[in-house]
């Protein structure tokens, strides 16, 4: 039988499950996959078991449960003053992973344009091409990462659909600004070109900045699907709960293809995020202190290693600049450094179109303190 060729030739086991996998087998300390090795509030990991208890286990609405939605909308209002019809401008996503295909499945076609920023998390790309659409790559360039919107200017014609943002970044914990938004207001001025804002760190951002969400902004809200992650916020990734915020006309669109592409997401996880979003509104304003003091501890711990501290002002990564250490390509680094320190880490080239190697690795520092202190104990050993 002759099967059809692939529709994503170049993509294998992402990095992230490659990793992870290595450090099972090693029993080596996993920095690499974003993901805490800690639980979630208590009272909201003991609501999932009483809801299930009182029979909230059939489907939920497919876009949402409505008090979530709520949720959502007066959290949006409170953190952005942005007011929101929870009815139909906020929909709940099994995992920002799949708002972002959403999103991009609604609105590109087979000859549009998508422009995204290296490094990438990378579902990106591969959402855009199994719709027909081609990405456009602009470079972030170290340390700042900042975006050099002359070069997004230039990237842009009359086939650009839609532009790709995310803020806190991932993988390099840069943060966009108020002037950053400003700017990008002006260059999108008398076009129809739609935006993606990732935001899913939105409430991971250090050292006394305010995250510059796109709900801030009339102009870009409206042109704009905003996506979040449940997960990040409530150190709960493995529930995979997600939501996006998108105009009325943008949402009809993305509902289409989240009701044929997961339908609906977990009640009972629903159920506990919105009653515990009503009961502590003020865990997502204390998460910023919360992880800027594990940041400080690992580069604290780091900074007498021989690795480089790269800035990082928002996310639960570090970059580590690993030049003065090693010449070696990174990804070829990552697997050095698993067997002579036994700690995992993540090679920045796959977040690169082009593979750039930039002789730095990324690290997650969403952890306990035990267990970056017995890291950075192994790290500075090398």
């Amino acid at each position: 039988m002759d099967y059809p060729s692939s529709k994503l030739p170049s993509v294998g086991l992402t990095i992230f499950s490659q990793m992870t996998a290595l450090a099972n087998q090693q029993k080596a300390i996993n920095l690499s996959q974003g993901f805490p090795d800690f639980d979630g509030p208590k009272p909201l990991l003991d609501a999932v078991g009483r809801f299930i208890a009182e029979g909230k286990n059939q489907y939920a609405p497919m876009a949402g449960l409505p008090e979530l939605c709520q949720a959502v909308s007066d959290k949006v209002f409170r953190c952005y003053g942005r007011k929101l019809e929870a009815e139909s401008e906020v929909t709940i996503t099994s995992g920002a992973t799949e708002a972002i295909f959403a999103a991009i499945s609604a609105t590109v076609n087979a000859g549009d344009e998508v422009i995204v920023f290296d490094p990438a998390y990378d579902s990106y790309e591969p959402a855009v091409t199994l719709n027909g659409g081609t990405t456009v790559h602009i470079p972030l360039l170290p340390p700042q990462f900042a975006i050099d919107f002359q070069r997004l200017q230039d990237a842009i014609t009359l086939r650009t659909r839609m532009i790709i943002f995310n803020s806190p970044h991932n993988p390099t914990g840069s943060v966009m600004s108020s002037e950053d938004l400003l700017q990008l207001e002006q260059l999108l001025e008398g076009t129809n070109i739609l935006l993606l804002s990732d935001e899913v760190y939105e409430h991971i951002i250090f050292d006394n900045q305010v995250h510059q969400s796109f709900n801030r902004s009339p102009m870009l809200a409206e042109r704009s699907f905003i996506v979040s992650s449940f997960g990040k916020t409530y150190h709960v990734t493995g529930w995979k709960v997600g939501y996006c915020v998108a105009p009325e006309a943008l949402m009809k669109e993305f509902r289409k293809v989240h009701q044929y592409l997961t339908f609906s997401t977990s009640t009972p996880m629903q159920a506990a995020i919105a009653e515990y979003m009503q009961s502590d509104a003020e865990h997502d304003q204390n998460l910023p202190v919360f992880y800027q003091q594990k940041r400080d501890l690992m580069n604290e711990r780091l900074s007498s290693s021989r690795f480089g501290i790269m800035p990082s002002p928002g996310t639960y990564f570090q970059l580590l600049d690993y030049t003065a250490i090693s010449d070696l390509s990174d990804q070829e680094f990552v697997l050095w450094l698993l067997k002579e320190a036994g700690v995992a880490t993540i090679p920045l080239s796959p977040f690169y179109k082009d593979g750039t190697q930039t002789g730095m690795v990324r690290l997650c520092f969403a952890k306990s303190s035990d267990t970056l202190e017995k890291a950075a104990e192994q790290l500075c050993r090398i």
